[in-house]
């Protein structure tokens, strides 16, 4: 992965946090946003830079979370009013556009 750079990390974490309560983005959306080549750059700073973020609010472009973080993620999600159907979150209602 090329490195990554400080602006790039600020992007992510600033698209993160605008993203409002009830709503979520999927990595690909926050990529296209922050003017990334690839979804899993995303993933990466999440995973790295993300623990006072929403990071709930931010799933797989299937609607679905990662298997790992599934049951707090939903769990997170449901208390803010995004109900999921069999572990999937419908993109179509409650996907955030920046």
């Amino acid at each position: 992965m090329a490195a990554i750079t400080d602006e790039q990390v600020e992007a992510v974490r600033a698209l993160v946090a605008s993203i409002p309560a009830g709503r979520v983005a999927t990595y690909g959306d926050i990529a296209d946003a922050a003017g990334l080549p690839s979804p899993r750059i995303v993933g990466w700073i999440m995973r790295t830079d993300s623990s006072d973020l929403p990071w709930h609010r931010v799933i797989r472009a299937s609607g679905r979370p990662a298997p790992h973080l599934q049951t707090a993620q939903l769990e997170r999600l449901r208390a803010e009013g995004v109900l999921a159907d069999d572990g999937r979150v419908p993109l179509a209602q409650c996907r955030h556009h920046f």
